[in-house]
């Protein structure tokens, strides 16, 4: 390829000199020895991808059902939130086995605490079996020999970035040494058919700590949310290659461990849903995580009027969607609200981002404007467009039955979704709510916040 280099070096004379760059020569590979022969796929044995349970339902639920043979799993959090203790819980069970009779060693290596600290933890917890052996070992290759000798049926790491390995520059935590850390029990997982969970630092952006590419070479990625002032915890799928990616497990935080919950909806609302009677400036709706519906309550605050320059908080919800909402409703509805504060936030730590929950939004911001409850009972359901339509949304069906199933009898949905729902009910399952609203613009529904 010419290249105009513009200056000879030499002679420094202007316009009188031309590089030339050729490209490498290409370099042949040498042939390698197979590990394994190649087999015709139908010979390939099921068995080798089959998910065997952890024994704690609500993460069988993320993980597709289970740990496959060979799967690295990467679950990362905040410190404190609960992940050392959910991990010892499920080397615990794990090693008990499903009938209790024994599953097999699982082997804990923890290079953050002490084995003294997590056996203090296990005991709290009743996490102590006999089939599960910690080691406080910071080194690779010091793990490696663990696993020689116990054979284990479960690696749990805790936590990745303090594991070096040597012949690799850099300090723990760095790129380098977390990167050739994973591929290494990556490699290892793969070869011997060990199952690997490796616990991973979060920034202060809420991204896994250290280089991107370190999400590519595992299998499985959750992520570990949840306040820190509530108890509620969530695991969500955001990589899944034998399962779905976008499931959601939820548990509670408690003083003896850490427990599966399996119907978090009443979690979502305030008092359970028990109040004596509607308070302005909330709604009800139905948030899909993965396949489960969870209903969840959106509440506002309309505060002061003439202010120069308002201000707009936002909890658990997309800012960015919430600013899109309030343009609409003081564009398309003519609320106004450019001169109030406006606050608005979701109960019991649970974050929302779907578009479902835009009518919500807008409902719960229109009734504290107005100090005008919504009638008792009602769900909302619906996506917001710029000018002001009511969109379906996915799932309606599932929304609803989760909806009657908890009692609400009136239901606020897009237009075209009434068919959907009742022809989509699953057996066993209310349909919908008695009743349900069909409406296509936002001006249709602030009807609903007449006083009387």
């Amino acid at each position: 390829m010419a290249k105009w280099h513009g200056r000879c070096p030499e002679c420094q004379s202007w316009g009188t000199l031309e590089l030339v760059t050729l490209p490498p020569a290409a370099r042949r590979v040498a042939a390698g020895a197979p590990a394994t022969p190649a087999r015709r796929i139908a010979d390939v044995a099921l068995d080798s991808a089959t998910a065997r349970p952890t024994g704690v339902p609500e993460l069988d639920r993320v993980l597709g059902g289970g740990l496959v043979p060979g799967v690295v799993v990467l679950l990362a959090g905040e410190p404190g939130a609960g992940k050392s203790t959910l991990l010892l819980e499920v080397a615990a069970r794990t090693a008990a086995g499903p009938d209790g009779n024994g599953g097999g060693p699982v082997l804990y290596a923890t290079g953050e605490e002490s084995a003294g600290q997590v056996r203090l933890r296990a005991e709290r917890t009743g996490a102590v079996h006999d089939g599960l052996y910690l080691a406080a070992e910071s080194d690779l290759g010091a793990i490696i020999s663990h696993l020689d000798t116990l054979k284990p049926t479960l690696l749990v790491v805790d936590s990745v970035q303090t594991v070096t390995t040597a012949g690799v520059e850099g300090s723990p935590g760095g790129v380098t040494q977390v990167r050739a850390v994973t591929v290494a029990l990556t490699s290892l997982a793969k070869e011997r058919g060990l199952p690997v969970i490796l616990v991973g630092h979060v920034t202060k952006d809420g991204s896994v700590a250290g280089p991107r590419v370190l999400e590519h070479l595992v299998d499985v990625v959750l992520q570990f949310e949840g306040d820190r002032h509530s108890a509620l915890r969530m695991v969500r799928g955001i990589k899944n290659r034998f399962g779905p990616a976008d499931e959601v497990g939820c548990f509670e935080l408690r003083d003896d461990g850490i427990a599966g919950v399996t119907d978090p909806s009443g979690l979502f609302l305030a008092s359970g849903g028990g109040r004596a009677a509607p308070v302005p400036g909330t709604a009800v709706t139905v948030a899909m995580e993965g396949t489960r519906p969870l209903l969840a309550e959106v509440q506002a605050l309309v505060a002061g009027t003439g202010i120069p320059s308002p201000r707009r908080a936002v909890s658990g919800l997309d800012s960015s969607r919430v600013s899109m909402v309030l343009a609409v409703l003081s564009r398309r509805a003519g609320v106004v609200l450019h001169d109030a504060e406006v606050y608005t936030a979701t109960v019991g730590g649970m974050r929302m981002t779907e578009p479902a929950a835009d009518l919500a939004i807008a409902l719960a911001v229109a009734s504290a404007k107005a100090d005008v409850a919504l009638p008792a009972g009602l769900v909302v359901l619906g996506e917001l467009g710029l000018t002001g339509e009511i969109r379906r949304v996915t799932g309606a069906d599932r929304r609803l039955a989760e909806a009657a199933r908890l009692g609400f009898d009136t239901a606020l949905v897009p237009a075209g979704s009434i068919g959907r729902a009742r022809d989509g009910a699953r057996p066993g399952t209310p349909a919908s709510p008695a009743k349900i609203i069909e409406v296509a613009h936002l001006g249709e529904v602030l009807g609903l916040l007449r006083p009387g």
